[in-house]
C-alpha cells in the first residue's frame, strides 16, 4: 500500500466532548495478510473489522483462487464468534493489475460484481474492500465510479458492506461520487517516504484532505502502520519495510517513533492518531496485523486503551501551570516575546522564560508565553514563539526522559533542540538526547 504525503496544517484539538460524540460506531479495521499471520493469535476484541488481503482480480471480471482459504474460513469463523465482521480485501499494491480490463467494459463490470457476491457467498463475509493502486484519472477513474456503482447496488442488496482503500491525499481518481456509494473510505496514510512515513502530521493532513473534499466523516477511517520504514535500504527494495514487532525485537523503545535507521509508529503516537481519529474521523484502520506483538507493547492494545476511554488522552504535562525550561547548558529558554527566533541563552528566568502548558488535545500540548504560542515551524527554520493560536505545527508531545527531564516532539516526528545556547533553537532532531532534554522550573 502507496501513499502520496499531503500538505495541510492540522486544526486545534478537540474537547473530550467532541472526542465522545465519536465514539458510537467508531471502527477498528485490522488487515490479515494472505502470507503473515496466525488466527489464533489475534485479539478480536479489539477489532471490530477484519480483512483478509487479498484476493487477486483478473481482468475478465474473476479472480486467481484465494490464497490459504483454510485461513480465510478460519479468520471468519472466529471473527463472527467475536462479532467482528469479516471482508475480503481485493487488489492491494501488487495485485490490483486486473482492475484496468475489469472497468474496461460493461460485460466484465457486471461479470466481477457476480464473482463478489459469489466469493462473499462461499465465505460467509460480511463485504469487499476494494484495493485498486491506482486507476488513472478521467475515464479509467470514471469507469472504476460505474463498477463501484454496480457492486454497491450488489452488496448492500444482499446485506453487505462495500469500503475501499484510498491514497493519502491527491486521490483524483476516486470521484466524489464513490462517498455516497461506500460505506466507509480506509486513507492509507502511511509511506509517505522512506523513513518517518507516518507522522501524526502526515496522518491529520492526509485525513483533511478527505474530509475537505466532503467524505462524511463517519466514513473517513484513518489508516495506520504496524511497520516501520528502513532509510539505510533500497525503498523499492522488501528490506526497507520492518515489521513493528521486528523493530522492537532489536531493541527500539515501543514508545517513541526512531530507532537507528527506522522510522515507525510507537505507541505514544498511535494513541494520539486513535484519539484523533475519534475526534474527527470514523474509525481506525491497521495495515497490518501480523506486525503487531502481544502484551504492554501491543499496537492495538494501544489503540484498544484510547477507544474505551472514549477518545481522552493524558498528556502527562502540568497542564495548566506556569513552567520554565532548562537546557543542557544550564540556560533557559526565551521566547524571546514573539520578536525573533527563540533560543536558549539566558542565565535567569523572567517573562520572556515563562511558559505556560496548555492542553491542545490528542494527547499534546501546547507553550504559550507573553500570550502567543511556540511554533515548530515544521522544522524548515528556527522556532519561533509569534503564533496567536496553535495548529499543527504548535502542538508537541511531551515526553518525559530518564534522568527527569522531558523532551518535546512536534507532529511532524523531530524534537526541539537547544541547540546548546549556541544558535537559535530549532525543530529538526530525529531522537532526544543532550541538548534535547529539558529541564523543569530547575
Amino acid at each position: 500500500m502507496i501513499l502520496a504525503g499531503c500538505h495541510k496544517q492540522v486544526s486545534p484539538g478537540p474537547s473530550s466532548q467532541t472526542a465522545a460524540r465519536a465514539v458510537t460506531n467508531f471502527k477498528v479495521v485490522g488487515y490479515l495478510p494472505t502470507w503473515a499471520g496466525n488466527v489464533s493469535q489475534i485479539q478480536f476484541s479489539k477489532l471490530t473489522h477484519i480483512n483478509y488481503a487479498f484476493l487477486i482480480p483478473t481482468s475478465s471480471g474473476g479472480y486467481q483462487p484465494v490464497e490459504d482459504p483454510g485461513k480465510l474460513s478460519s479468520m471468519v469463523t472466529a471473527a463472527h464468534a467475536a462479532g467482528v465482521k469479516a471482508l475480503i480485501s481485493v487488489g492491494g499494491g501488487g495485485g490490483g493489475g486486473g482492475f484496468a480490463g475489469i472497468v474496461a467494459s460493461s460485460a466484465n463490470r457486471t461479470a466481477f460484481v457476480n464473482s463478489m457476491i459469489s466469493f462473499t457467498n462461499q465465505y460467509n463475509l460480511d463485504g469487499v474492500d476494494i484495493d485498486w493502486e491506482y486507476p488513472s484519472a478521467g475515464t479509467q477513474a470514471n469507469n472504476f465510479l460505474l463498477l463501484m456503482q454496480q457492486l454497491s447496488t450488489a452488496m448492500h442488496n444482499s446485506g453487505k458492506l462495500l469500503t475501499a482503500a484510498v491514497i493519502g491525499d491527491g486521490g483524483d481518481y476516486i470521484v466524489d461520487g464513490i462517498f455516497s456509494i461506500t460505506d466507509y473510505l480506509v486513507i492509507m496514510a502511511y509511506d509517505d517516504n522512506n523513513f518517518q512515513h507516518s507522522t501524526f502530521e502526515v496522518g491529520t493532513r492526509c485525513m483533511n484532505y478527505w474530509l475537505n473534499r466532503g467524505l462524511p466523516v463517519a466514513k473517513a477511517i484513518l489508516g495506520v502502520p504496524f511497520y516501520g520504514h528502513d532509510s539505510s535500504k533500497d525503498p523499492n527494495s522488501a528490506d526497507a519495510y520492518v515489521n513493528y514487532n521486528t523493530i522492537l525485537s532489536g531493541g527500539a523503545n515501543a514508545q517513541l517513533d526512531v530507532s537507528g535507521s527506522l522510522g515507525y509508529n510507537g505507541i505514544i503516537t498511535m494513541k494520539s492518531k486513535t484519539s484523533y481519529a475519534m475526534a474527527t474521523g470514523g474509525g481506525i484502520a491497521i495495515w497490518e496485523l501480523s506486525g503487531d506483538v502481544t502484551g504492554t507493547n501491543s499496537l492495538l492494545s494501544a489503540i484498544n486503551q484510547v477507544v474505551v476511554a472514549g477518545g481522552n488522552l493524558s498528556t502527562g504535562a502540568p497542564v495548566g501551570t506556569t513552567v520554565t525550561f532548562k537546557g543542557f547548558n544550564n540556560q533557559y529558554v526565551s521566547s524571546e516575546n514573539g520578536t525573533k527566533a527563540m533560543n536558549c541563552n539566558r542565565p535567569t528566568a523572567q517573562g520572556w522564560e515563562q511558559f505556560t502548558v496548555v492542553d491542545a488535545g490528542w494527547g499534546k500540548v501546547a507553550l504559550q508565553s507573553m500570550s502567543k504560542y511556540v511554533s515548530s515551524e515544521d522544522g524548515t527554520q528556527s522556532i519561533t514563539c509569534n503564533r496567536a493560536s496553535y495548529n499543527g505545527w504548535e502542538i508537541f508531545d511531551w515526553i518525559p526522559t530518564a534522568d527527569g527531564k522531558v523532551s518535546l516532539r512536534s507532529t511532524n516526528g523531530l524534537f526541539i533542540s537547544s541547540e546548546n545556547g549556541t544558535k537559535a533553537m530549532t525543530c529538526t532532531r530525529t531522537v532526544a538526547q543532550g541538548w534535547e532534554a529539558f529541564g523543569i522550573n530547575q
